[in-house]
């Protein structure tokens, strides 16, 4: 009994933790490769609240992006200040990058880490929309602007929003127009002023020398002043034209440069690069971002990652935290279904194939109902499109000229347009789905290879199917009174008002104005409810 309870208080003690021994916790992995998008936004904000579920010490946010949407990229900030278990951000693995939102996210981290042979910067942002260039040196953006126009005009055109000409000999006329009036008003403006100088000499009294001078040396001054900015003008009209940017653009980054360097200020980085970042697109290499305080430290993996970061203090919604980050264990979290499946809907070229797919079935559903498989599958691929789109930035622009174009392609096999409304609906499917993504960012905008390919199929299904729809309508139908008229029929009898004839093996009751004999071959004119009204084959 006595080697019983012995065994069992061995065994009891051996199953209680040391007094010295600490329950190891966990950091959560989130691996993030690619551009951000909502997907990408998904699967973030779910592993950060998945930390906070479970209790873990940090979230790990392996990052190696060329940027991404301006919306995914703050929602991805928001989720990350607003959390209360720490972020560290780490630019990982060698060769990988943090560029444009991926150094915005860098920055709003409570960690930030790079491994070798890394980059962050480049962070302006990428314009939203497309701008189309005049001739003449004219360019549209926010508004005009003239490259070789004087520059008080080029600002009240620009803000006016005026039109200007686009033939290049009429820009030149009225440069030279605005010119003469500039000279015409220098030299108004100089003759008045010499008018009032002499007028004052004539009223000053004899002796005032100190007076002169002082009226002098300010004319000096102002003469000095005017020649600097003369000067200005004629280097700003120099300025090429993408380094003048429009009112729109200057709101982009001034936008951009106040909210980067409020992330900087929190984290306590480096604001002047930042802003620099996103004014001048400057990039930084790993030992540069560790030497000038862009990051926290440089670490060749996520261990090392978690022994330097190891003591460090961060501030947390709920006040600041001491990071205990020696020992973790490194819990990897994987996308569920529903973020690959977002991940992959999302694809601006993926969601671009369902809405056709979606719109094809349908056409074809309506045009032969009753089928059901083009209509199921078109109902639900035009339905996970729509999901893909509310969260892409689409411009109802592009979608209303790809249903323009594709009616026109429709109407091509109906009316005699010799190809115009063929050819004119591919030309609107192109553009419209060349304007569908209103945006340049890198990674959402639709491939051209799957546009043009789509555009080919389209003409290519909608003629063919539509042309042989327009056939089988003027097609004689095979069934019913229409199709008995003109018929042969044989005569059953000998008869010269009202008799019998025989029609595909039945017997009808005839009527004919001419004598008929039996076994003659009669055409059948007309039919009245039972009665057919025949006439012999001359």
């Amino acid at each position: 009994m006595r080697r019983i309870l012995a065994v069992f208080f061995a065994f009891f003690l051996s199953a209680m933790p040391l007094g010295g021994a600490e329950e190891r916790g966990t950091a959560v992995l989130l691996d993030v490769s690619g551009p951000i998008g909502p997907a990408t936004t998904d699967y973030i904000v779910r592993g950060i609240d998945h930390a906070e579920d479970t209790g873990a010490s940090l979230v790990i946010l392996r990052l190696n992006t060329p940027g991404g949407l301006d919306d995914a990229m703050r929602d991805i900030i928001g989720s990350i200040i607003s959390s209360s278990v720490p972020v560290a951000t780490y630019v990982a693995p060698g060769g990988a990058r943090a560029t444009s939102a991926g150094t915005y996210i860098l920055y709003a981290s409570h960690v930030a880490a790079m491994a070798p042979a890394t980059t962050v910067g480049a962070a302006t942002p990428v314009q939203m929309g497309s701008h189309s260039a005049l001739p003449g040196g004219i360019a549209s953006d926010a508004g005009f602007a003239v490259t070789s126009l004087p520059l008080v005009l080029e600002d009240s055109l620009t803000r006016s929003g005026g039109i200007l000409p686009t033939d290049e000999g009429e820009v030149e006329d009225l440069e030279e127009m605005i010119r003469e009036m500039a000279e015409r008003f220098d030299e108004q403006e100089e003759a008045g002023e010499e008018d009032d100088a002499a007028a004052r000499e004539e009223d000053q009294p004899e002796g005032d020398t100190a007076e002169d001078d002082d009226a002098a040396e300010a004319e000096a001054k102002d003469d000095e002043a005017e020649a600097r900015d003369e000067e200005e003008r004629e280097e700003t009209a120099d300025e090429p034209q993408e380094e003048r940017p429009g009112a729109m653009e200057r709101k982009i980054v001034e936008d951009a440069v106040s909210y980067i360097r409020s992330l900087a200020e929190l984290r306590g980085r480096n604001a002047e690069w930042a802003e620099k970042a996103v004014r001048e697109s400057v990039s930084a290499s790993y030992s540069e971002a560790a030497e000038i305080g862009i990051i926290d430290f440089v670490a060749e993996d996520i261990e090392e990652l978690l022994e330097k970061a190891d003591g460090r203090v961060v501030k947390l919604p709920t006040g600041e935290h001491e990071l205990k980050t020696i020992g973790l264990q490194v819990e990897l979290h994987e996308p569920d279904w529903r973020n690959q499946l977002l991940s992959v809907i999302t694809n601006p070229n993926v969601a671009y194939i369902l809405m056709l797919i979606g719109i094809y079935g349908i056409i074809f559903e309506l045009m032969n109902p009753g089928s059901l498989v083009p209509g199921v599958i078109g109902g639900v691929s035009l339905l996970l499109a729509m999901y893909a789109f509310q969260a892409l930035p689409i411009t109802y622009a592009g979608l209303a000229l790809m249903g323009l174009g594709i009616a026109f392609m429709i109407a091509e096999a109906f009316m005699p347009s010799f190809g115009i409304l063929g050819i004119g609906g591919a030309i609107a499917f192109v553009l419209g789905s060349i304007m569908l993504m209103d945006t340049d960012v890198q990674g959402f905008e639709i491939s051209l290879g799957v546009i043009a390919g789509f555009t080919i199929a389209s003409m290519i299904i909608f003629i063919g199917v539509a042309t042989m729809a327009a056939r089988a309508w003027q097609r004689p139908r095979l069934g019913g009174a229409e199709q008995m008229i003109s018929a042969e029929a044989v005569a059953d009898e000998d008869f010269s008002a009202d008799g019998h004839v025989r029609y595909a093996g039945e017997r009808w009751r005839a009527r004919s104005s001419q004598p008929v004999k039996a076994g003659q071959r009669v055409r059948i004119v007309s039919k009245d409810g039972l009665n057919l009204q025949v006439e012999p084959y001359e």
